[in-house]
């Protein structure tokens, strides 16, 4: 089989709307190859480029058309292709457990690998180099969210408001394994806290 059927076959068997790089395919031939392959059926309208070296099957809605993944979705493909690790910057996982109202001017994550910017879509996404392990742990879980928010709101505003607010939008199994994070100790006590006063309720 050649590179190019091979990169067809693989790329129909893909489900529609999850993101995939031009990596996953380097097994069937060379970089050159797989990118000549990748391109005509952009060009066919197969695959959709979405960044560089990243694509999808379009899915599209009857009602709206062409669906396309969340920039969430094309960074973590990216990261996955390359061995790095990234998490949802605090301030964005602030706002979407409603602890704050700020709303970043660009999508910004934490990552383990180099600072840089990417390009998805007309979207700048700026990837921040973090040397710190502890802000990355359960990288894309709600945990790790619920982490990188408390990360970002300090020692001073993890409230038990705060912390409660978390803890109902985890529900029971993430927010143990919240808990479990390796944390530093203020952290860890405003959680501990709030765990003691339900349970003194």
């Amino acid at each position: 089989m050649s590179t190019a059927q091979a990169v067809l076959s693989g790329v129909r068997k893909l489900p529609k709307g999850m993101p995939f790089t031009s990596a996953r395919f380097l097994k069937h031939g060379s970089h050159g190859a797989v990118d000549r392959t990748l391109s005509r059926l952009v060009g066919r309208g197969e695959i959709q480029r979405l960044a560089r070296g990243v694509f999808v099957r379009p899915r599209t809605n009857r009602f709206v058309g062409t669906v396309l993944p969340e920039v969430r979705e094309v960074v973590e493909a990216i990261a996955r292709s390359r061995g790095e690790t990234v998490q949802i910057h605090g301030a964005e996982a602030a706002r979407r457990f409603k602890l704050s109202t700020q709303v970043p001017t660009a999508p910004v994550f934490h990552t383990s690998a180099s600072s840089r910017t990417i390009r998805v879509g007309s979207v700048t996404v700026r990837m921040v180099h973090t040397s710190n392990r502890r802000r990355l742990q359960f990288a894309g879980e709600a945990a790790g969210a619920a982490l990188s928010a408390l990360w970002y709101l300090g020692k001073n505003n993890v409230t038990p408001t705060a912390v409660e607010t978390i803890r109902a939008a985890l529900g029971p199994s993430e927010f143990r394994k919240l808990r479990s994070a390796d944390m530093p100790a203020w952290m860890a006590k405003a959680l501990d806290v709030a765990v003691r006063n339900t349970t003194d309720e």
